[in-house]
């Protein structure tokens, strides 16, 4: 969202520095974006193993405590985060992180990980929740799935609006994207309907395969050294 509307995700704590930069006094949400630290202006892989430093986990915690303590951020949580990840940080944190930002959509359900965070009072926030078709990691798997395209085609919505749907009724938050209004507008009317039963036990039948891996953040000279090391096995 804009910045006027306080929000912000995606960042490294650095106090006051980031409210100054973006005009703001706080922000309504800070996120820990990956459990990866890399070095200052290191964003685009392929990484070396200079870009890397150590994940400490606890100390960017305690800074992102610091920054809700000091006013700087409403609230505070975590993105990309997996169960195991979560309990590490619980069992130190002073401040629980409010949200963990992931992907979420029919192909990658994440009812392990859902039902972790609801039990810990974790909101979980839904990103690429159409699979990010069209984009450099992303994949045609959603929309492009024949069960969705039926309930779809039988209920008069898009894919698009069967997908939000599923998500908000699991009880997550979404995170759309478009710069085209009538897709927006779309992306808006997801209120008013239900999917069946029949229908969710359709889309709960679909085969899953997490679609952003993170691969940029495996590397023999980073702290993850396999997909099962990033994501604890829960892929």
């Amino acid at each position: 969202m804009a910045p006027d509307r306080n929000y912000l995700t995606t960042a490294h704590p650095r106090n006051e520095w980031h409210c100054r930069n973006l005009q703001m006094e706080y922000v309504d949400l800070y996120l820990v974006h990956w459990p990866v630290s890399m070095k200052p202006g290191r964003f685009k892989a392929p990484f070396t193993a200079e870009d890397f430093v150590p994940f400490d986990m606890r100390a960017v915690w305690e800074a992102m405590e610091e920054c809700h303590r000091l006013g700087l951020a409403k609230a505070i949580g975590v993105a990309n985060f997996s169960c195991k990840k979560l309990e590490t940080l619980l069992s130190f944190a002073t401040i629980p992180p409010t949200v963990n930002q992931v992907e979420v959509n029919p192909v990658w359900q994440q009812r392990k990980l859902r039902e972790f965070c609801r039990g810990k009072g974790i909101q979980l926030c839904a990103y690429s929740p159409l699979g990010a078709k069209g984009t450099h990691w992303g994949s045609d798997a959603v929309m492009d799935a024949g069960v969705l395209q039926e309930i779809a085609a039988s209920r008069g919505k898009s894919v698009a609006q069967v997908c939000l749907r599923w998500v908000y009724e699991q009880g997550d938050c979404l995170i759309v994207k478009s710069f085209d209004e009538a897709r927006m507008r779309e992306n808006l009317e997801v209120d008013g309907w239900e999917l069946t039963e029949e229908e969710r036990l359709r889309i709960a039948e679909i085969p899953q395969r997490k679609i952003n891996l993170g691969k940029r953040y495996v590397s023999e000279h980073g702290p993850y050294k396999s997909l099962e090391e990033l994501w604890d096995g829960e892929i």
